[in-house]
């Protein structure tokens, strides 16, 4: 009789317990969380372009002639800029730190008059290019504040003295040397995801030439020449573009 009664009531108790899981349905499934994003990065490679203004400077004497006292000359201009790079980006101590490498070339008309000796002649920087490496740091994850420096060379037309007796043409020069500079690297993804605005200042230096001067209506040596050096100052904007800005401001 005992085991009837329990048998019973396991029967019972099973079929109750049947009948409120039929009602209750499959229990629910758990949410899945989405991944997060990725986080921003500097590091990896851009290409840009953009223009601006800068000034040159130049000390210059003539050779040849005896003693001629040595002038400073300067002009000004405009100028294009193009080129591209790649970055690294690491944590040092409480820094996010953004390192790399970089190249590029500058179209431009920068002119100024050349007066050696009490000879006038106009001058007319057409060209630059630089190579070196930056560093910096991140103010904000959009915003990098970098100093640069490097290689360089530039090119100088041809410049012509017709005061002089006989009109003489120093030939088109080319100058190397060293650059230092800097600026700031803004964010634009409210525009478009990769895209950045870049400002930058930048001195050049370059080296002394020796340039042989020509007699202007032969082209014969006219046994004199130009000794002269020169410096830049720059100042231009960019658009960059990142190829791999993943994770970035959208």
């Amino acid at each position: 009789m005992y085991k009837l009664v329990v048998t019973s009531l396991l029967s019972v108790t099973l079929s109750v317990g049947s009948a409120l899981a039929a009602d209750l349905g499959p229990p629910p499934l758990m949410p899945i969380k989405a991944p997060l994003p990725a986080a921003p990065t500097w590091t990896g490679c851009y290409v840009g372009g953009g223009g601006g203004a800068g000034l040159l400077t130049s000390n210059q004497s003539l050779t040849g002639v005896g003693a001629t006292p040595t002038i400073d000359v300067g002009g000004q201009g405009w100028m294009g800029i193009g080129g591209g790079g790649c970055d690294y980006q690491f944590q040092l101590i409480n820094w996010n730190v953004v390192v790399g490498a970089f190249g590029d070339y500058a179209f431009m008309n920068f002119r100024g008059t050349a007066s050696p000796g009490g000879f006038t002649g106009d001058m007319k920087e057409t060209g630059a290019w630089a190579g070196g490496l930056r560093a910096g740091i991140l103010a904000a994850p959009s915003v990098l504040i970098y100093t640069n420096g490097g290689y360089t060379g530039a090119r100088l037309n041809s410049v012509s003295f017709p005061t002089f007796a006989p009109p003489i043409t120093v030939p088109s020069q080319n100058y190397s040397g060293w650059f230092l500079g800097g600026g700031t690297e803004t964010s634009l993804s409210w525009v478009m995801s990769g895209l950045f605005l870049r400002t930058e200042y930048r001195y050049s230096s370059f080296g002394t030439n020796n340039t042989a001067a020509a007699v202007t209506a032969t082209g014969l040596p006219s046994g004199t020449g130009l000794r002269s050096n020169l410096a830049t100052q720059t100042v231009f904007t960019e658009l960059v573009w990142r190829f791999n800005w993943a994770g970035g401001w959208h």
